[in-house]
This record gives structure tokens, sequence and C-alpha cells, in this order.
């Protein structure tokens, strides 16, 4: 059978080698700590599951949903963006619902890009922000993921000697997997460099109400004009801890949006109603669950960045999102993240993401989750030191580390 053409655009999965490690582990009763995939452990909202529960049902709520999404809850998720950003939405033309920001992603990517265009996106960056493209037919130029001039020097020189022009820029800010964050003059200056270029800007922004100073991450479309060149994607699944539901957002622009929900309609009928509902009533409801979440992620950080110093493994602090961005230790940095993270699973017992998973500059480092709570996160620590204490005895075979001290 012939290789698929879309499957063969797709790199190796760099991912798997550390799924082994953790599979073998735990068939020989390893109790490995996983800290790897960004896949929260906090409970949803007590009054969003009651409302789920009340919703399941009754009448009409087993049919066929919307696949924009109904429209309760695209007036309520343009509310959000009034309060929490000041920003005016018609929940007519410019919200669509998608199946989490991701698949509203993918199918954005499918619903603008033609074969061979030509996408700028950060490296490192979460995965689909690169692949959706190549799967589209698209062709993807990396960009620095950090704020700052040499962002805007790359860019400078992907207009100038890329052929053909790009046609869009992926935005992802709090970052994932860094955890950078950006602030409102950079927008402004993107703003004004996409229409200057006539790109579209897709930003996501799916961590923007976890963080850990009084800074709240800006988005976008604040920016005067940014909504004719932008979409922006966000998530339920990290603000009210609702990953599993499935449910997110594409806001913005209305020929972006308008495009994705054509795409939308030939491939869904729209989450289940009932989960939509509960949804509403999350965004709609009181946001002490928003505080909660944001204090216990903060602790949770706070403890990693304190143990895992002691253990000796200094690791900075992140100002948003659920993640640390840490560097190899110095004595590893000759193995690569893929061999390190193995070696973390099957010597220490706990479980991280290889930086180069998420593109060929984010080798050097490793994703750090905040997914276990405070305890288990110091008892990761306390194994991650023994490893550190006893490797070079026990891996002088395995690791070149006597050159790297």
């Amino acid at each position: 059978m012939h290789e698929f053409h879309r499957i063969k655009r797709l790199p190796p999965y760099l991912f798997e080698a550390v799924n082994r490690a953790k599979a073998a582990a735990r068939n020989q009763g390893a109790d490995i700590v996983d800290l790897g995939m960004g896949n929260p452990d906090l409970p949803a909202p007590a009054h969003v599951v009651e409302k789920l529960k009340e919703t399941i049902g009754k009448t009409r709520t087993d049919r066929y949903s919307a696949s924009r999404g109904i429209a309760g809850l695209r007036r309520a998720q343009a509310a959000y963006y009034g309060r929490r950003f000041g920003v005016k939405l018609d929940p007519e033309r410019e919200v669509v619902v998608t199946l989490g920001s991701k698949e509203g992603f993918a199918n954005m990517a499918q619903a603008i890009t033609a074969p061979g265009d030509l996408v700028l996106v950060p490296n490192p960056s979460y995965p689909i922000h690169a692949f959706g493209f190549l799967m589209a037919g698209g062709v993807i130029r990396s960009v620095p993921c950090e704020p700052g001039p040499d962002f805007f020097y790359a860019l400078e020189r992907a207009v100038i000697h890329s052929t053909p022009k790009p046609i869009a820029l992926v935005l992802c800010y709090p970052s994932n997997p860094t955890a950078c964050v950006a602030e409102l003059d950079f927008y402004r200056d993107v703003v004004a460099f996409a229409r200057k270029h006539d790109l579209i800007v897709l930003s996501d922004v799916a961590y923007a109400e976890v963080y850990f100073e009084n800074n709240p991450p800006p988005s976008i479309l604040q920016v005067p004009g940014a909504i004719e060149i932008a979409a922006e994607f966000s998530s339920m699944s990290k603000t009210f801890s609702m990953p599993g539901w499935r449910v997110g957002f594409a806001v913005g622009n209305e020929r972006l949006i308008a495009a994705l929900a054509r795409v939308k309609s030939y491939l869904d009928y729209g989450a289940f109603t009932p989960i939509q509902v509960a949804a509403t009533a999350a965004l709609n409801g009181p946001e002490d669950c928003i505080h909660e979440m944001r204090a216990t992620y903060k602790k949770r950080r706070d403890a990693l960045v304190e143990s895992f110093s002691r253990a000796g493994w200094t690791i900075p602090a992140p100002r948003a999102s659920m993640f640390a961005w840490a560097p190899l230790p110095e004595r590893f940095s000759a193995i690569g993240s893929v061999k390190f993270s193995e070696l973390l699973v099957e010597k220490a017992a706990v479980a991280v993401s290889p930086g180069v998973g998420f593109g060929e500059h984010g080798e050097g480092f490793v994703r750090i989750a905040l997914v276990e709570n405070e305890q288990r996160i110091r008892q990761a620590a306390r194994n991650v030191r023994r490893f550190l204490d006893t490797a070079d005895k026990t891996l002088h075979n395995v690791v070149p580390l006597a050159a790297h001290r």
C-alpha cells in the first residue's frame, strides 16, 4: 500500500520514546510522577458539573447541536471578551465554538491554506501550530518564540526572502511550551507589521488566565485594527479545568471566523448540547474557581522551583501558563532532551516532555507540567536529587558526564 501523502508530511512523534519508557516502568511497578502532558488534574467547577447534570436528558438536548455553537454560548464568550479584554465582539459574526482550541486551529488551517502557502510559526511551539498547516498542504518557516527584536528581525527576513511571501503568522502567549509572555506593545507592533505586509495573524491564548503576577496577559484584539487581520483561539480546558469536555473558541475577524465555520459545518455538528450549556454557565458564572485554579498552579510552580533547585536542578520560574521550561542540567546537555527524558523516567520515575518535540529550537530543554499536587512535585524532586547524585557512577557508560561538569 502506498504511503499516505499527509501522513508522510508529519515528522516522527518525538514524545513516543518517553511514552514507551513510562509504559515499561509502570509494567515493572514503578510509581511515575507524570509531569509530561499538560492535562489539568483539577476538578471542573461544581456549578458547571451541576448544570451539565441538570441539562442532560432534557427535551431535544440529545439531538444534533449547532456546529458554530449554541447562541447562548457564543454570547457568553463575547461577554467574557468584553469583561476581560475590553473587546466588543458580535457573537453572530465574530465568535465560533470549537471542539477545543486544537480542533479549531487545525480546521482554520484547512480553511485558509492553499497547497504551498507559507506560514510563519514560532519554534518551539505547540505542535498543532505547525502540523495543522503541514496537514493542510502548507509550508512552515520558523520564527523565534520569544517576543523581542529577534522576533521582528526574523519576520522582516521572512517577508523579504521567502517565495511565495507568507500568508499568516502564528502567535501563542503565554507560550506553550516556553511560558514566555507578551505585552500589549508587542501586539501593537505585530498588528502594524501584519497590516503592512498583508498577513493573517492567528493568536492562541489558551493560557491567558493562568498567570502568577498582577499583570494579566493581553489579547491581540485589544489593539485597534487587529480585528481586521486576526483571529484568536481560547479554551475552557485550562481556565475551568475542563480538558475532556472539548470546548474552545475562535473569535475575531469575521471573514476568518466565517471560513472556519464553513469548514466545520462539513465536519461536525458541534459539541453535545448539555456540555455547551454547562460551558455557558461557566463563562457567565462566578470567577472564584478561576482565582482558585490560578492560586493552585502558583503554589505548584513555587514548590517545583524551590524543591528542584535544592535537588540540584535550577528551573526558571514561569510568569504564566501551567508549564516550566527547564534547561537540561549542564552535565546532560550533550545527550539531548529525548534521551534525558527517557533516563529521568527510568532512573527517577519522573516524566517530562522533551523540548525537541516542540521544534528543533526546543532542544536542550524539557517542558514540565504542573499537573501533580505539591506533595508529588516534592517527591519528584527527591527522586531527581538521587538520580543526579548517583549519575556519575551509574551512567558512566551511557552519558559522557565528565566533560560537562
